[in-house]
C-alpha cells in the first residue's frame, strides 16, 4: 500500500474509512469531503464507494435512494431524490454524473409552467428514476427524471438519459439513443436493430 499512497493520503483514507461507518455503515469507503442531505433517506449500499465531493440533495422524511450492493461512483457524484431514486446492485458510475428525479416545474401536460415565474418558485415535479443491474455510466452522464435503464447497459461519456434505456444496451448521445445491443445467443453487441429488426429507441 505505501508504494501506492503517500502518507498524507494514508491518513486521508482512514479518516474516510472512520467516517463511514458513522454515517452509511454498511458502506465499503466515502471519501471525503462529501456532502449528504437527508441521510437517513437512504436505503441499502452494501459495500458502497464513494469518490471524494459527492452531493446526495435527498427529502428527510422518507426512503428516496434506493443503492443495491457493490456500487461504486466516481468523484462528483450529484443525486437528487425526493421521490425514488434506484440504482441497482454492482453499478459503476464514473466521475461528474448527475442523477435526478426532480424538476423544477413542469413542461408538459395539463399544468404547465410559466416562463415569467423565477424556476427557483416554481413547483418541483418528481417521477421516479431507476438505473438496473452491472449498468455503467461514462464520465459526466446526466440521468433525468423518469429515465429507465435496463440491467446491463452501457451510457457513453456526456450523454442525456431522458427516457427508457432497454436491458443489455449501448446508448450514447443528447438525448441518449441506443446504437448497441447484447445478442446473448452470439455474445456479441450488435449495431443498429435487435433481432426483429426494429430500432432500439
Amino acid at each position: 500500500m505505501n508504494n501506492r499512497y503517500s502518507f498524507s493520503e494514508l491518513v486521508k483514507i482512514v479518516y474516510s474509512l472512520i467516517m463511514t461507518k458513522l454515517t452509511i455503515h454498511q458502506a465499503r469507503i466515502i471519501r471525503r469531503p462529501v456532502y449528504i442531505r437527508g441521510e437517513k433517506s437512504i436505503s441499502g449500499g452494501r459495500n458502497l464507494t464513494m469518490g471524494r465531493f459527492c452531493r446526495f440533495d435527498l427529502k428527510g422524511d422518507k426512503k428516496t435512494l434506493f443503492i443495491g450492493s457493490d456500487c461504486e461512483f466516481g468523484d462528483m457524484t450529484h443525486i437528487v431524490a425526493y421521490d425514488r431514486v434506484e440504482i441497482g446492485d454492482n453499478v459503476l458510475i464514473a466521475s461528474k454524473c448527475f442523477i435526478s428525479d426532480t424538476n423544477h416545474g413542469s413542461y408538459k401536460g395539463n399544468e404547465q409552467s410559466d416562463p415569467n415565474e423565477p424556476p427557483k418558485r416554481r413547483k418541483l415535479v418528481t417521477k421516479a428514476t431507476r438505473i438496473g443491474n452491472n449498468v455503467w455510466m461514462g464520465e459526466n452522464v446526466v440521468v433525468l427524471a423518469g429515465a429507465d435503464i435496463g440491467d446491463g447497459c452501457v451510457i457513453g461519456a456526456n450523454s442525456v438519459v431522458n427516457s427508457i434505456i432497454p436491458s443489455m444496451s449501448i446508448a450514447v448521445g443528447t438525448p441518449a439513443k441506443v446504437i448497441k445491443y447484447y445478442e446473448d445467443e452470439n455474445k456479441k453487441w450488435i449495431s443498429g436493430t435487435n433481432k426483429e429488426g426494429s430500432l432500439n429507441l
